[in-house]
């Protein structure tokens, strides 16, 4: 026999993360349908948020997206090496000496600053552009007053100049000021290029936040990151996302079942008394493959919940590297049983949200902190087209 391969161990173990395919498609479909006319791209970047770039790209086109939008040109090659073929825009302005590689997988830069415009006119191959305007985020773009000089420099230089763009801070907010001041920002940015001649065919601003509840920015498209994921982009609009599924459930097999007696200890610390007789079980998951170790017990509160059985049990002690151990008090659990840490499990489920409300934190972090470790299954294993 054999020994296993690396990936066979991986895909062996008793930690794993589904990720439904049909969810991500049924999520674009919602969402095409609430911006229409407007397109929606769908953000797929940090390897979809957790889920697996390539069949999240893939379920988001079938679900209507009309194209993707990465971080980084790596993410953007490893899409075409899937066989990806529709248009990846480039989110973050990257460094001139990526411009062949850009160029070369026809991918679709962003561009503020002219050492990329000049590093990719020199090419002199056929390249769409979108300009980034910083209207207020201050991370990254050209300046307001900045914006139609970079639009005509990159005309200038040979480049199409396909798209427009800013980016909102506090979409997520409905009662903050900060998006109608950007927006204002944007628009008059807009109102120079008419007047010169060049807006760009696509205009965007909204993510998912204001593609939810700002109508005015979503413009000729949107960028649709965490809601086709089936989650919430903030409290703010958590009643614009009911049609949204889940896509990505965490689960584990129990490797170990032990009874403990009142007044003894789990985990690093001891910060876990058991105040009776109760069964412990064993996860073979932990804080390295995406379980924060501020889930266990803290001084001032109890972990949080798993399902066993389809019913809430805490996590006791301290959440480990690689293991965390669960509180199952007289349920009949034997090593094997199957246990669901963000999912749903009989009539009860736990969203990614709600780990991400008691660690002060949002939805996005969770499930881009699933770690590579995990095996992703996809679910169903077979999709149209597949």
């Amino acid at each position: 026999m054999t020994e296993p391969t690396a990936a066979r161990a991986l895909a062996d173990r008793w930690a794993w993360a589904e990720v439904d395919v049909d969810a991500v498609a049924h999520n674009v479909a919602v969402l095409c349908r609430t911006v229409a006319p407007s397109e929606l791209w769908a953000v797929v970047k940090a390897d979809g948020y957790g889920h697996g770039a390539s069949d999240v790209a893939a379920a988001a086109l079938r679900g209507g997206a009309v194209g993707l939008c990465v971080a980084l040109v790596g993410e953007g090659i490893a899409l075409r090496e899937a066989g990806i073929d529709a248009p990846i825009l480039l989110l973050s302005e990257q460094p001139p000496d990526a411009a062949s590689a850009i160029v070369a997988h026809r991918l679709t830069p962003t561009v503020s600053r002219r050492e990329l415009i000049d590093r990719l006119a020199q090419l002199r191959a056929r390249v769409d552009v979108h300009v980034k305007v910083d209207t207020g985020m201050q991370r990254v773009g050209a300046a307001p007053e900045d914006a139609v000089a970079v639009v005509r420099h990159a005309a200038g230089a040979g480049l199409q100049v396909t798209g427009i763009f800013t980016h909102l801070a506090c979409a997520d907010d409905p009662e903050s000021l900060a998006t109608d001041e950007q927006l204002q920002r944007f628009d008059a940015v807009l109102t120079e290029l008419d007047a010169a001649g060049l807006r760009p065919r696509h205009v965007h601003a909204a993510n998912s936040a204001a593609a939810l509840a700002v109508p005015q920015a979503r413009g000729t498209m949107v960028r649709a990151g965490i809601a086709i994921y089936g989650i919430s982009p903030g409290p703010g609009v958590d009643h614009l996302v009911g049609e949204l599924r889940p896509a990505l459930s965490l689960h584990a097999r129990v490797s170990h079942v032990k009874p403990v007696v009142a007044g003894s200890h789990v985990s690093y610390g001891w910060r876990h008394r058991f105040e009776r007789d109760t069964i412990v079980a064993t996860l073979p998951i932990g804080y390295a493959d995406g379980v924060p170790r501020r889930l266990g017990t803290l001084p001032d509160r109890p972990g949080a919940d798993v399902l066993v059985g389809g019913s809430r049990r805490p996590i006791v002690g301290v959440v480990t590297m690689d293991q965390l151990m669960v509180d199952v008090g007289d349920a009949p659990v034997r090593v094997g049983d199957e246990v669901v840490l963000i999912g749903s499990q009989g009539d009860e489920r736990i969203r990614a949200e709600q780990w991400a409300d008691r660690l002060g934190t949002i939805g996005y972090e969770i499930v881009c902190g699933v770690s590579a470790r995990v095996p992703r299954r996809r679910v169903p294993e077979q999709v149209p087209g597949s």
